[in-house]
C-alpha cells in the first residue's frame, strides 16, 4: 500500500494550524506530526504559506460541496440561498481550523488575514453566481449580484456572530424570516 506523503503533510499541517494557530506552527512541527522529514514537505510546498493556501482551498471546496447539497428543487430561491449560506457558515463554525484562523486573524497575521479574505471571497462568488442565475430565471429582479452577495453575507454574519454577543441566538427559522424581511423581499421579482 502506497503512502500518500502529501496527504500526510496536509493533514498534519491542518491539525497543527487548528491546535496552535498558523503563526505558532513550524515546518518542524508539521514534519514531526506527518512523520516525514522536513525536506519532504518542500517537495510539495514552497513554504508554510503555500500549505495554508492549499488547505484553505480544500476547505472552500468542501464547504461549496456541502452548500450545494442543501439545494432542493421545489423550494423557493431565497429558501435555497438561505440553506446554502447557513450551511457554509455552519460548516466554518464547526471546522476547528477555521475557528482558530478567525481567532488568529484578530491579531493581524497577514497570511491568515489573506487566507480568510480568500475564504470570504469564495462565499461571495458562490452567492453571486446563485444570484446571477436567479436574475436570469426571473426569480429576482436585476441587481448587482456581487454587491447583493456581499450584503447578504454581511447581514447573515452580523445576525449570527455580532447579534449573539449580547443577545440570545437566533434559530434557523428566525434567520430565514429576517433575511426574507431585510433582503429577499427587496430583490424579489414580485415587488
Amino acid at each position: 500500500m502506497k503512502v500518500d506523503r502529501k496527504k500526510q503533510i496536509v493533514d498534519a499541517a491542518g491539525k497543527s494550524f487548528a491546535l496552535f494557530g498558523y503563526k505558532a506552527t513550524s515546518m518542524e512541527q508539521i514534519a514531526k506530526l506527518a512523520n516525514v522529514g522536513k525536506g519532504t514537505i518542500y517537495t510539495f510546498f514552497n513554504n508554510k504559506e503555500d500549505l495554508l493556501h492549499y488547505i484553505m482551498e480544500d476547505l472552500i471546496n468542501e464547504m461549496r460541496v456541502a452548500a450545494e447539497e442543501t439545494f432542493e428543487a421545489g423550494l423557493s430561491f431565497h429558501e435555497n440561498v438561505h440553506r446554502a449560506i447557513y450551511k457554509m457558515l455552519e460548516y466554518h463554525l464547526k471546522h476547528q481550523l477555521a475557528i482558530k484562523l478567525f481567532e488568529e486573524a484578530k491579531f493581524g497575521t497577514p497570511e491568515v488575514v489573506e487566507a480568510l479574505n480568500n475564504f470570504e471571497e469564495a462565499i461571495i462568488n458562490y452567492i453571486s453566481n446563485i444570484l446571477k442565475q436567479a436574475i436570469e430565471t426571473g426569480d429576482i429582479r436585476p441587481c448587482n449580484p456581487r454587491i447583493t452577495a456581499f450584503v447578504i453575507l454581511k447581514v447573515y454574519v452580523a445576525l449570527i456572530f455580532d447579534w449573539e454577543k449580547n443577545n440570545p441566538s437566533l434559530s434557523k427559522e428566525e434567520l430565514a424570516e429576517l433575511l426574507d424581511l431585510y433582503i429577499f423581499q427587496g430583490i424579489s421579482a414580485n415587488h
